[in-house]
């Protein structure tokens, strides 16, 4: 099963798990239209990669990401997220699905670029 955090225990959750990354996999438009996750705010390492077709594990690799490394994958409002979580952790990674996604993170007043 997937472990779910909301927005609001990203950052709590980076503290006691340091050795964690954001995975953006929002579109361009929607990082353009709507901003993205400063993670980095507070230590969280940000990357981003659209999910658009069945070259994303490949395109994943290329972050070269440590499979120590946990992933805390957000999406708009957590359902891409979820489906990479699930794709991710067939290939032996350590996957957090944000479930409230983007939405929550701006709701919650969290840091944005």
């Amino acid at each position: 099963m997937i472990k779910q955090i909301s927005s609001n225990e990203v950052e709590e959750h980076t503290k006691n798990n340091p050795k964690s990354v954001l995975l953006d996999v929002r579109t361009e438009v929607e990082w353009d239209r709507d901003g993205k996750p400063d993670g980095e705010k507070f230590g969280l390492k940000t990357y981003f990669l659209t999910v658009k077709d069945a070259s994303f594990i490949d395109d994943f690799k290329k972050l070269s990401i440590n499979q120590g490394y946990e992933i805390l994958s957000i999406c708009k409002a957590g359902q891409r997220s979820q489906f990479v979580t699930e794709l991710l952790t067939k290939e032996n990674y350590k996957c957090v699905n944000v479930y409230d996604g983007f939405d929550g993170w701006k709701y919650s007043n969290l840091p944005c670029k």
